[in-house]
């Protein structure tokens, strides 16, 4: 028996298995127009190839809440009706699988308006499809502009942006959403001090800094339904604390942890970092799951552990042993879309094949 390959239940909903694919940015869609933020063919083939390989959860990159949300003037947005119904064929052709179409719901503050990565990042200019980005304080991320410093009345907009697009996910299809609340991006930078210099209710102590994170979840669970679950991906730490600095670090997610269980989050997708451009990071395969292990232990919240999990036998380790309930893959599935079916035959289990593949892939017995 493999628990890598072992249903997991949150709510009602039955996750075929405990490989999901994680949330990436793949800079595709319109920059402006009609067209802007509207998923294409390439997030359709993209998205359902990942199914078509065996991934039990498969979730769409970090999807703006509205325009000024975007990492980039070409990531996807979900803040109108062609958006959603364009999301909709997408949600058909993941669930046609037999995996469960998720989305992550996003605000890219003070690390918003961005290039894509190939053509090496930084800020875009209004005059190219860019904008001012906003965040807690005026404290901008390293080599971008300096963010609008939020009024008390745009957050509060904001996190009806957050439910009004959680309310256009659930019409789409999508089964699962997730709150991103990592990174450096918004609400991340909410929780930091290292970008959140407030002196108001949202800055200062660190139940204040939680405060936006969780009136966000607050509002997307109410127009949530209560039988699906609610995801939240957290930085764990900035990595500056470790180097005897200020910032975010796991004891303060433990806390945040324990407010987002009490307010209906169902799993916490713990990730680390991007917070501090210059934090030093000890990467190595594994590096983060720790911090997914002692969420769950402090707290018994499922966790989903995340960060160079490549090799089948340790992502079963990582599940078996408890310190996740799920692994989720980004770059290897770009490698190998059909890496859950490779780990299947690999750890002895039978694969759901698509039948169209499986009579020629299956082993010969």
């Amino acid at each position: 028996m493999s628990t890598l390959f072992s249903t997991l239940t949150l709510r009602s909903l039955d996750i075929p298995n405990r490989v999901w694919m994680s949330p990436m940015c793949t800079y595709s869609a319109a920059p402006s127009g009609p067209e802007a933020g509207v998923p294409t063919d390439f997030h359709l083939t993209h998205l359902a190839s990942r199914a078509a390989g065996g991934a039990g959860l498969v979730m769409v990159e970090a999807t703006g809440v509205r325009a000024d949300g975007r990492i980039s003037p070409w990531d996807l947005g979900l803040w109108n009706d062609a958006q959603q119904e364009a999301f909709a064929r997408i949600t058909a052709a993941i669930s046609a699988y037999g995996s469960v179409p998720a989305i992550q719901l996003a605000h890219a503050g003070r690390k918003a308006s961005t290039n894509k990565p190939w053509l090496g990042g930084g800020s875009v200019a209004d005059t190219e499809h860019g904008w001012q980005p906003v965040g807690p304080s005026p404290v901008p991320f390293h080599g971008l502009p300096v963010p609008h410093e939020l009024t008390t009345d745009e957050i509060a907009a904001l996190v009806e942006d957050f439910a009004a697009s959680a309310r256009r996910a659930l019409a789409a299809g999508f089964q699962v959403v997730e709150v991103h609340g990592a990174h450096g991006y918004l609400i991340n930078s909410f929780l930091s001090p290292i970008s959140n210099q407030r002196a108001d209710e949202y800055g200062g102590t660190t139940e204040n800094r939680m405060r936006f994170a969780l009136e966000v979840v607050d509002a997307v669970r109410a127009v949530w339904p209560e039988h699906l679950p609610v995801l939240f991906r957290t930085s764990a730490t900035d990595w500056t604390a470790e180097q005897g600095g200020a910032g975010w670090a796991e004891d303060d997610t433990v806390l945040l942890a324990k407010e987002l269980q009490r307010r209906g989050v169902d799993l916490l997708d713990v990730s680390t970092g991007g917070m501090a451009h210059d934090a030093v990071i000890p990467v190595e395969p594994h590096y983060q799951v720790r911090f997914a292990a002692k969420v769950r232990e402090a707290t018994g919240l499922p966790t989903g552990a995340v960060g160079l999990i490549t090799e089948p036998a340790r992502a079963e380790e990582v599940v078996a042993t408890g310190q996740a309930d799920a692994v989720l893959l980004g770059r290897e599935l770009l490698r190998d879309p059909y890496w859950a079916h490779h780990a299947a035959q690999e750890l002895g289990v039978d694969s759901n094949w698509p039948e169209q593949y499986g009579y020629a892939v299956r082993p010969r017995r």
